[in-house]
């Protein structure tokens, strides 16, 4: 009866707009206070979901992907993508989709991704007669790359989760992150030749290579922070500090892009964005906790493995599962919920643990642009002027094309431990 109430209260709360994490919070003291429970209860576990030293990487990560984008290197990203692909059909939705891998070792983040690529290229593309919700879905799609391609958020929370290596787990995404880019440029390339969209002129390898130039930095960022992690010179949360000193320097000495009065708003914008994770990440471990006690997760795992115990078939339900929450639940606390009893069943079945995190991180982004609570859907809808159903019916074939990429790497696990393989012996 308790546990009903808990998840009738989570769902009215969703279904009446309140964000998330407090949606989180109130149905756990809706619960508590049924159960005659001291309400002291939420704030000593909220308290320790959050006391972890790995979650310090969330506004170290937030910060440099903030200075980097105010010091004007989203306008760089997509010029040196337009200068690659921007004379192929549908140049212009390659060179999202493009600008979308690079920023994804910036951010580390999908929704930071969307604005900062979205308010620059959907205003660009239906300029140059691209249908404005088509714009609107290959910004949002493109987007679900960021955390897979490191560094990543949702890959911080899991390590804070399970104990699992940082630092494995970014490497892990790496191709499949690739994979992801190319499946939806692909997508977009046959969109385009159907509808007949525009292409730009060549660029020239010089342009190309001044182009290169400005995105030199972006790329760079990326590669001292994945080297900097595997080689052991510093741990992730380190490497977030790295991160936002090097994205500091650079957006004020190398892009120009903002000026010593403007870190302040940057800091405060930071911190807002970094504070209503960490919130999230705390009532969401309540809420984990009352269904723990309540033997929900261990639920899960006795039914799935009442059903099977062949691996491609657990494979099969847990992605359906996690699917299927990802259109109403936010990524964090679906992760925090779910990953713990569910990376329990699959390693019970022989799947590797880093490879799970990967599967679980890419089908969640997948989750991002599936309404009815796809932020990412909601983000670039309004940047674009549409509505929520016109760009819901435009995400479809990039659906299908995520999903297509999802089952592969769920099926071939070395597209997740070939990386990892090669640099933890």
């Amino acid at each position: 009866m308790l546990v009903s109430l808990l998840f009738a209260t989570f769902a009215l709360c969703l279904v009446l707009g309140v964000p998330v994490g407090i949606a989180l919070g109130l149905a756990s003291a809706v619960y508590l206070i049924g159960a005659d429970i001291d309400l002291s209860v939420v704030a000593q576990y909220a308290y320790a979901g959050m006391d972890s030293f790995v979650l310090l990487c969330i506004p170290g990560f937030v910060l440099a992907g903030n200075l980097m984008n105010g010091g004007g290197i989203t306008d760089q990203i997509v010029r040196f993508g337009n200068s690659l692909v921007g004379h192929i059909r549908g140049g212009l939705g390659l060179a999202n989709v493009t600008g979308s891998m690079i920023f994804a070792g910036i951010s580390g983040t999908a929704v930071a991704e969307t604005a900062s690529i979205g308010a620059v290229m959907i205003p660009a593309m239906r300029k140059a007669g691209y249908d404005a919700p088509f714009a609107a879905a290959v910004t949002a799609a493109a987007s679900t790359v960021g955390p897979i391609i490191p560094p990543s958020v949702p890959m911080i929370i899991v390590g804070t989760l399970s104990g699992l290596s940082v630092g494995k787990m970014f490497l892990a995404g790496a191709i499949p992150g690739l994979l992801l880019g190319i499946a939806m440029m692909v997508t977009v390339y046959i969109v385009s030749v159907r509808r007949e969209y525009p292409r730009g002129e060549w660029a020239g390898f010089r342009e190309i290579l001044r182009s290169s130039r400005g995105a030199f930095w972006a790329l760079l960022m990326t590669a001292v922070i994945l080297y900097g992690i595997v080689g052991g010179l510093f741990t992730p949360t380190e490497a977030s500090v790295v991160a936002a000193l090097y994205a500091l320097v650079v957006g004020l000495f190398v892009y120009k892009g903002f000026r010593l009065r403007q870190i302040p708003a940057i800091l405060l914008e930071s911190a807002i964005g970094s504070g209503a994770l960490i919130l999230l990440v705390g009532f969401a471990n309540v809420f984990g906790w009352i269904l723990t006690s309540e033997q929900i997760p261990q639920a899960i795992a006795a039914a799935m493995l009442s059903l099977t115990t062949n691996k491609y078939l657990i494979l099969l339900l847990i992605n359906i599962l996690l699917l299927i929450v990802g259109t109403f639940m936010e990524t964090i606390a679906a992760l925090i919920i779910l990953f713990p009893p569910l990376l329990a069943v699959a390693v019970a079945v022989g799947v590797d643990p880093i490879h799970f995190a990967i599967i679980a991180v890419l089908n969640l982004m997948i989750g991002l642009t599936t309404p009815p609570v796809g932020v990412c859907l909601f983000v670039a809808a309004n940047i674009a002027k549409v509505s929520l159903g016109s760009i819901s019916k435009a995400i479809v074939p990039f659906l299908i094309c995520n999903i297509i990429v999802l089952f592969v790497v769920s099926y071939v696990p070395w597209l997740a431990l070939w990386l990892p393989g090669l640099y933890f012996k």
